[in-house]
């Protein structure tokens, strides 16, 4: 079993894609994460907005433990939550928003955290306490042109595009100078799925 990453540096490497999966049972959640790993698509997150999806979390790293898989905890909005991230045995934390406490006692637990932004003050904060990676969220709403934007200022800071995200519009947010783009319910439609092997593959 190859060792789980444990920076996102190493979680994304090579890798444009992120999927999340909100609010299903704990079977179907591990099914849709077997088919993300199937394709290629390394990182997986499970929202913890509830002690039972909680128990969803750690299903999926059981799952994800088996084949050396990272699985982090999203929507880590409170020090609570982060609790419930770290009893399930979650690689990593992402939260809609940014909470200097939330993210500084996630480092201290070993969990990078992926913060959403959506401002550039919001970036100089979270980059200001020790955040690398940036969630720009929600992303369909910022649009193209904010990535675009943000890197006349931030050259250096990876950006995860996440909220409205799936295998139609991913390229573009790519090509404007997302690094990651997370989608959910595109692994649920098999018409999305090529699309989505497509952006996996090496390009070159």
């Amino acid at each position: 079993m190859a060792p789980v990453a444990t920076t996102f540096d190493e979680l994304f490497a090579g890798v444009p894609v992120m999927a999340i999966l909100r609010g299903m049972p704990a079977d179907k959640s591990v099914e849709l994460a077997v088919r993300a790993w199937d394709l290629g698509i390394e990182c997986v997150e499970v929202p913890v907005q509830t002690e039972e999806a909680a128990g969803v979390l750690a299903a999926v790293v059981a799952a994800g433990r088996e084949r050396g898989k990272p699985v982090g905890a999203g929507t880590v909005t409170t020090t609570e939550r982060l609790g419930w991230a770290v009893d399930a045995g979650a690689a990593f934390t992402v939260a809609p928003g940014l909470n200097a406490e939330v993210a500084r006692a996630s480092v201290t637990a070993a969990l990078p955290h992926l913060p959403g932004v959506a401002t550039a003050t919001d970036v100089q904060a979270a980059r200001g306490i020790g955040c690398t990676w940036l969630k720009a969220f929600p992303a369909s709403v910022l649009g193209t042109e904010w990535f675009r934007a943000m890197r006349g200022p931030f050259p250096e800071v990876p950006f995860v595009a996440t909220g409205g995200m799936d295998a139609g519009n991913a390229s573009a947010y790519l090509a404007a100078g997302a690094k990651v783009v997370a989608v959910g319910s595109a692994l649920e439609d098999p018409a999305q799925l090529p699309l989505l092997a497509e952006l996996l593959r090496p390009q070159g």
